[in-house]
């Protein structure tokens, strides 16, 4: 995860809407905010941790109180006030805004009421498109840093050294687990044991709908559906009327000569990111296209592996006869006459060898069929090679033109920069004006995503009413495959358990080393960290051969915290 930047609105100290507070990255990626004792330091920090997971740390006091005194004070009675934080960040070439958003009023008894905080997601992958998330926002948010790792990521430094605490040594077991991916095993194995019951007990639980209850229900949605789509129409306008205004201005800012041809310069790189992000998408489309016509093939190898066996077999018994054909023998048989010119009369032992041939000449149909397919399998193996090319060049590609889009992008805002700064202030003021155009197609673009995911998310509800008068009809087939299931069920349980541990084994040793590693480069203490079966951390010292626990002092209490971070970060991105 890289944070890129944060706007407040209403949030505690912060009053009205903040400009958008862009983080530092490149090599000089550490950002620093002065700040007296309550200007809002500790407040930008648990900012972060509302948006993400509505969690504050133990430093931010009087959680409730959200929405910044003034805005409330200010706004008349019964009047919400809006409060919210929008975070962007980046996370495997993909960009995420996150937005969480409290409401507060005066009642008439003039008492702040809260509302509940509502969290909105978007995406915007390697085309610049930002689009609705293809499922729930705190699942993404969790398997990229999950909930219960996030204090050890977003912390006080003068707190640092109460993370390896002992009271809290079980708490970062389970979240290191969690990071690591083994808490996903657990909720596995649960789930799978709560399917299981339900499939033994609940099958006959399934309801009957009421028909004008879900009817109701549709009406209401389809309303809602009608009004998205007309404001989905209203921003496509807007968003074609900045297109023209910024169209004009870029023109007349090229027709200025004392602008050493920047305009000229920007519009051809403004060019070439289109291009590229063009180039990106279809390489995209490319690579899953591969993937859905032929990534079936690298599955089949052990079914071809049974299939070779079994044809080479058959083969060696015979039983395969190549060129016997039933229609031959038949004539061998009629003409009463082998083809060594031996007779064929009945009875005869001639005859009944010849006959035994018609028996074995009935699966001739078969014989050709295995021949086709074992030609078929070996062009299929051939395939396989030429599909991981195709997956690896697409995949190279994909990189290079990322690595093109980001020079590309840096030299278009440095020709920006220039232009902001330029000495002529009509310039100035031109791009001045496409910036903040830039700004509104951006928001329109984030609100439009907004909503082609509140229009999906009604689209499927509609369905979902649809089907549920259906769903009376799937209860005998559930009935007849709950003992499959259910066997299924038990057999991926054992399955999910002996991966668990395996997993933990392996990784627990890996990250101890590491710890070891980054604790002696920072301390000089003879000490070594050990991590056990329990994730729990502890500091050792090998005297007379044995290691004896060592109560460690602040200062290597805080080493072993920055130790212990910083090799689960290692760890997990060499393992995921």
């Amino acid at each position: 995860m890289k944070l890129i930047s944060i706007i407040l609105c209403n949030f505690r100290q912060f009053y009205g809407k903040t400009p958008e507070i862009i983080l530092a990255s490149g090599q000089k990626n550490t950002t620093i905010i002065h700040g007296n004792n309550g200007a809002g330091k500790t407040t930008i920090m648990n900012a972060f941790t509302w948006v993400l997971y509505e969690k504050f740390s133990a430093a931010f006091i009087i959680e409730t109180q959200l929405v910044n005194k003034r805005a409330i004070t200010e706004a008349k009675l019964g009047k919400a006030i809006a409060c919210w934080v929008e975070i962007v960040f980046e996370h495997d070439n993909k960009r995420y805004q996150a937005k969480r958003l409290s409401r507060a009023y005066r009642n008439e008894k003039n008492e702040i009421e809260h509302g509940k905080s509502e969290l909105y997601m978007q995406i915007a992958g390697d085309d610049g498109r930002w689009s609705p998330p293809p499922e729930h926002p705190d699942d993404i948010i969790g398997r990229i840093l999950p909930e219960s790792l996030h204090r050890y990521f977003f912390f006080d430094g003068e707190r640092i050294e109460y993370i390896v605490r002992d009271d809290r040594k079980s708490e970062i077991a389970e979240a290191t687990k969690e990071l690591l991916g083994i808490e996903v095993l657990n909720r596995s194995v649960r789930h799978l044991g709560e399917a299981k019951k339900s499939l033994e007990t609940d099958l006959r639980l399934i309801g009957n709908p009421e028909t004008k209850k879900l009817l109701k229900e549709k009406n209401q949605i389809e309303q809602e559906i009608n009004k998205l789509s007309k404001r989905q129409t209203e921003i496509e306008k807007e968003l074609q009327n900045h297109r023209e205004v910024k169209k004009e201005i870029s023109s007349r800012l090229v027709e200025f000569k004392g602008a050493e041809g920047l305009p000229q310069q920007k519009d051809q790189l403004n060019l070439q990111v289109v291009s590229i992000k063009e180039q990106i998408l279809q390489a995209h489309q490319s690579l899953k296209r591969a993937i859905s016509t032929r990534g079936y093939m690298v599955f089949l190898s052990d079914a071809i592996e049974k299939f070779r066996e079994l044809f080479g077999n058959l083969k060696e018994k015979g039983e395969l006869p190549i060129g016997i054909k039933r229609q031959f023998v038949q004539q061998l048989l009629e003409k009463q006459r082998c083809i060594c010119g031996a007779e064929l009369t009945i009875d005869s032992p001639g005859r009944k060898s010849v006959e035994k041939w018609m028996e074995k000449a009935e699966i001739a149909d078969v014989e050709e069929t295995a021949i086709r397919m074992s030609i078929q399998i070996d062009e299929i193996d051939k395939q396989v090679l030429e599909f991981w090319d195709e997956v690896d060049r697409q995949q190279a590609n994909i990189e290079k033109l990322r690595y093109q889009l980001s020079r590309v992008e840096n030299e278009l805002e440095s020709v920006q920069k220039k232009l902001r700064n330029y000495p002529d202030e009509d310039i100035q003021q031109l791009q001045k004006r496409l910036d903040e155009i830039e700004i509104k197609v951006g928001n329109l673009n984030r609100e439009t995503g907004s909503n082609a995911l509140q229009l999906e998310t009604l689209n499927k509800e509609i369905k979902i009413l649809d089907k549920q008068l259906d769903k009376q009809q799937m209860n005998e087939l559930k009935q007849v495959l709950a003992q499959r299931r259910i066997a299924a069920t038990q057999d991926a349980i054992n399955r999910l358990i002996e991966v668990r541990a395996r997993l933990e084994k392996q990784f627990r040793i890996s990250l101890e080393k590491r710890i070891q590693e980054l604790f002696s480069e920072i301390s000089f203490t003879p000490y070594i960290p050990k991590l056990n079966e329990n994730y729990e951390l502890t500091l050792v010292e090998n005297t007379g051969g044995e290691d004896a626990l060592v109560a460690a002092s602040t200062g290597e209490n805080q080493i072993l915290s920055l130790a212990f971070i910083g090799s689960i970060i290692d760890e997990v991105r060499i393992w995921r």
